[in-house]
């Protein structure tokens, strides 16, 4: 698509294990992100949705297809090449505390990335970490300190400052609050919002927490044991969700309001999720779908358009 930053194509990446095992963390997905929009990535621990910010980064190789940046294949990338899409692209960890190297000062851990690429040398390298600091919510004394004189939210706030300090285009946030306390994560979020704000930034945001996907993301993707399932703006998937695994997991949102949550029916989903090292045939999600047909075993159903600017891959919509 012309006007994406950031176009997965067919995307696969496979771990060859012991005994002749091959897991299929992620099996083929596709997306496209556009300029300056936040992309969410939800679903289940183990759906493969942190594996695919790795290998969109190139932490890890992609087994099988296409990932284009700006026009460009990055997915084949070495050396020089690495290093300078490394420039435009930064990733935000899970943990902000195992992501910082307790040895080094947060002056250091910041300017890291601006030693590597040859950026910002002497004085200004310090007044670069300075505004750094600030521009996420922290103060110029902290520059000489170490990581664990911070809280949660702290670290996680100079893993952001460490993201931003070569300048890049794009970000993927790895599940960026899963490890802060509930009363810090909107806090972070705002942050993200903020910061995209100002300085036009791209997000693929990595999440479990549909509630808080849903407070930044504009589109949102749901994936379940390495496929994505469904593909839509934020509004429509919380007003119109269509793969039953999306209402499944919307429906166990809790609602404020206390008469509402006693009406509602939940759907709860039978079994456990399936292995990824010897997954279902067809449909992934068919052992625990309630509307479960006898194609749904034969062959996994393609991604289609239900309506505009909404995806699902389900043979109820054939």
């Amino acid at each position: 698509m012309s006007d994406a930053l950031l176009e997965v194509n067919n995307m696969k990446k496979h771990f060859h294990l012991a005994g002749n095992q091959t897991l299929k963390a992620v099996d083929g997905v596709t997306f496209h992100i556009k300029r300056g929009e936040t992309f969410g990535l939800v679903g289940e621990s183990g759906c493969g949705k942190s594996t695919a910010g790795r290998t969109i980064i190139g932490l890890y190789d992609a087994t099988e297809g296409q990932v284009l940046f700006d026009g460009q294949d990055i997915s084949r990338l070495k050396g020089k090449g690495l290093k300078q899409y490394s420039r435009k692209i930064q990733m935000v960890f899970q943990d902000p505390y195992a992501s910082l190297n307790p040895r080094m000062t947060i002056a250091n851990i910041i300017a890291e990335g601006m030693d590597i690429h040859g950026l910002h040398r002497g004085k200004a390298r310090m007044e670069r970490v300075h505004s750094l600091l600030e521009a996420v919510g922290l103060n110029q004394e902290h520059a000489n300190r170490f990581p664990h004189e911070f809280s949660g939210g702290q670290r996680q706030r100079i893993g952001i400052a460490r993201a931003l300090a070569i300048e890049p285009e794009f970000i993927i946030a790895d599940e960026p609050i899963s490890a802060l306390d509930v009363s810090v994560q909107a806090q972070v979020v705002n942050l993200f919002k903020k910061l995209q704000r100002e300085l036009g930034l791209t997000y693929l945001f990595i999440a479990h927490d549909l509630a808080m996907v849903k407070h930044i993301s504009d589109r949102i993707g749901v994936m379940y044991l390495g496929k994505l399932v469904e593909v839509t703006t934020s509004e429509m998937l919380y007003s119109n969700p269509q793969h039953p695994y999306t209402q499944s997991l919307l429906s166990a949102i809790p609602i404020p309001d206390p008469d509402v949550e006693r009406r509602r029916e939940r759907i709860l989903l039978k079994g456990e999720v399936p292995s990824p090292l010897a997954p279902p045939s067809g449909c992934p999600f068919r052992t625990r779908c309630p509307h479960a047909m006898d194609v749904c075993a034969e062959r996994m159903p393609e991604m289609k358009e239900t309506e505009p600017g909404h995806h699902v891959a389900c043979h109820l919509y054939e």
